[in-house]
């Protein structure tokens, strides 16, 4: 049985709000496809503004006055946030380099276990081949992560820019079924 509370009226965007955030999503995407270097670029500065907005928020919250038993965490955390966003202002290549290298310790190191995991209960996974063979191609994607980074970015470029076309197109479609469904139209979601 079905109360008030259970049924609540959710308030839909507007037909073109969706829309428009799903062109956005979409120009997004074909930049990124026709300019790389220029979207990495933009992508490491927009991180840099963030980590210093970030840094400098943490600080201030560490100076103002009342009883933080942990205020010296959110001045290194603070600190750490600057110095993380000059860093990506000033050498913006640095900082691209380093995330592609943590991402290819993240592939290796999972590999290696991986591999290490489908050796050891090889008589308890029904397929132990296929779960080495996981483990290797991750290995093998984050050894080339540190012998070609430059592939890894336009990758993982092209991975976000296929996310980004994908949601844009779910939206515009949402927006043309919510346009053919009134402008503004209630629809009942359950709690």
């Amino acid at each position: 049985m079905e109360t008030t509370l259970e049924r609540q009226p959710v308030q839909l965007p507007r037909w073109s709000s969706l829309a428009f955030r799903g062109v956005a999503s979409i120009l997004f995407a074909i930049v990124a496809l026709a300019w790389p270097g220029i979207t990495l670029a933009a992508l490491t500065l927009l991180f840099g503004a963030y980590a210093f907005v970030d840094g400098v928020t943490a600080l201030a919250v560490a100076v103002q006055r009342g009883a933080h038993r942990h205020r010296w965490l959110l001045v290194v955390d603070g600190l750490i946030g600057i110095g993380a966003g000059i860093v990506a202002v000033f050498w913006p290549g640095i900082t691209l380099l380093a995330l592609i290298f943590v991402i290819g310790i993240r592939f290796a190191f999972t590999g290696a276990l991986q591999i290490a995991a489908a050796i050891q209960m090889r008589h308890e996974l029904h397929t132990p081949i296929l779960y080495g063979l996981a483990g290797l191609a991750s290995l093998l994607l984050g050894v080339l992560a540190f012998v070609v980074p430059g592939l890894t970015a336009v990758v993982l470029l092209a991975m976000l820019a296929g996310y980004s076309l994908a949601f844009g197109v779910m939206l515009l479609v949402l927006a043309f079924r919510v346009r053919r469904g009134g402008h503004h139209a209630a629809v009942h979601a359950a709690a």
